[in-house]
C-alpha cells in the first residue's frame, strides 16, 4: 500500500482462501470505518470537545445475488465514544458530540465513496 506496511491478503476462506488473513472485504469495512473515526477526531477538536477515547465495533452486511456476484449492502458502525463534559451542561456536549459525528460521516472520503447504505449507532459517554 502506498503508504502503509506490506500486509498479507487472502480471500475468505468460504472462497477457498486462508483463515486469520485479512481479505479484501475486511479492508473494506475497516477503511470506512478508519476514515470515520479519523474525520470524527478532526471534528471534535472543531466542535472544542473534550475526547478521551474512541472504540468502534464495525460490521457489514452483503447480498449474493443467484449470479453469485456480491455487493455490501449496509455498513454499521457502533462507537463508544468518552467525552470530558467539563463545566459544560451534559445536554449540550451531548449534542455537540452527535453534530460531530454527522460532520465525520458527511467529510469522510472514504464513506462518501461506497454504494452501501451506512449506519452508526453510536454510545456516548460523557464523563464529569
Amino acid at each position: 500500500m502506498g503508504n502503509g506496511p506490506e500486509m498479507d491478503f487472502s480471500a475468505p476462506p468460504d472462497a477457498q482462501g486462508h483463515e486469520g488473513v485479512l481479505t479484501p472485504e475486511d479492508a473494506f469495512v475497516a477503511a470506512a470505518n478508519t476514515c470515520i473515526m479519523m474525520m470524527f477526531i478532526w471534528a471534535c477538536k472543531r466542535f472544542k470537545l473534550d475526547l478521551q477515547s474512541y472504540e468502534c465495533r464495525a460490521d457489514g452486511t452483503k447480498l449474493i445475488e443467484l449470479d453469485r456476484t456480491e455487493i455490501f449492502t449496509h455498513l454499521r458502525f457502533w462507537p463508544v465514544i468518552k467525552i470530558s463534559v467539563g463545566e459544560e451542561k451534559r445536554e449540550v456536549v451531548e449534542k455537540r458530540t452527535r453534530r460531530a459525528l454527522q460532520s465525520a460521516q458527511k467529510y469522510s472520503l472514504v464513506a462518501n465513496s461506497v454504494k452501501s447504505e451506512i449506519v452508526i449507532d453510536p454510545t456516548i459517554e460523557l464523563l464529569e
